[in-house]
């Protein structure tokens, strides 16, 4: 049995890939790294426990384990003592010893940690279509967007698709502007899809004038003007009734506001659409 290579068996109810991180961190301290490691993921009864316990009986080999499961974990245990197999139990006193300072009873739900990175990379994704197609810059973004957001300049379009895409959703923004005809890609998006924003004009007027000041420029230059700034959005009024989309007024509203607000609109049309 000396002359037989190392086995490590990981055992879990996702997975494995933690149980396998960590043999490979501890492994890795010996000069000698040929160990087969041999995972079983995605454990649900008792009766599988039983027959990798009874593999690794004629192994050299140790069992690492990570069961949510208390009746997996007592499983395991039971059998790997009666069958005299080595089993490292990596979940299970973290959770207890978690269990004397949390305020309530874990989950006990397999594959959290999966789903996490799944939303951290989703989340990574959807930033980064924001930035690729922020402001218009490449019109074939349009039609591989969840949303696409519409509007005149500093109708928080930008600051929308951010936390928007921080929401896991990909969003295009596209500025109207009366000089420049929108792209067709634009009317292949299925209206439902496509958000307009308006705004009071007043307080666009305000805001471009902040704007302008901010960048050290005159406020009197006609972005901020009111005849300029009353065109602008009568055309785009004009573009979102031709398009037929849902229209946002962003006037006095956070972007949180505003945005949890196309979420509850996006997520009430999945549900009438399954």
């Amino acid at each position: 049995m000396n002359d037989q290579k190392p086995v490590v068996f990981v055992v879990s109810d996702s997975l494995g890939e933690t149980a396998e991180l960590v043999t490979q961190a501890a492994v890795i301290q010996y000069n000698s790294v040929n160990i087969d490691i041999r995972k079983t993921p995605f454990v649900k009864d008792e009766e599988r426990i039983k027959e990798v316990v009874e593999e690794a009986c004629g192994e050299k080999s140790i069992i690492v384990y990570t069961l949510i499961s208390p009746e997996l974990r007592d499983t395991l245990e039971r059998e790997s003592m009666n069958k005299e197999v080595i089993a490292v139990d990596l979940l299970g006193p973290m959770m207890n010893a978690l269990s004397s300072i949390m305020p309530e009873n874990p989950r006990l739900e397999p594959g959290l940690v999966r789903r996490l990175d799944e939303e951290y990379f989703r989340r990574i994704v959807a930033v980064e279509f924001a930035v690729k197609y922020d402001d218009g810059k490449d019109p074939k973004g349009l039609l591989l967007s969840d949303i696409v957001l519409l509007g005149v300049s500093r109708t928080s379009k930008t600051p929308l698709s951010m936390y928007l895409a921080h929401r896991r959703m990909k969003v295009a923004n596209l500025p109207l502007v009366p000089e420049v005809e929108p792209p067709e890609e634009l009317f292949m998006v299925p209206s439902h899809k496509i958000i307009g924003l308006t705004i009071n004009p007043e307080q666009l007027q305000k805001i471009r004038r902040e704007r302008l000041n901010s960048l050290g420029l005159t406020s009197r230059s006609q972005y901020a003007s009111m005849e300029r700034i009353l065109d602008e959005l009568e055309y785009a009024d004009k573009i979102m009734r031709r398009l037929g989309c849902r229209v946002f007024d962003v006037s006095d509203k956070a972007v949180e506001e505003t945005a949890n607000k196309i979420l509850n609109l996006v997520h009430r049309e999945d549900y009438l659409n399954e």
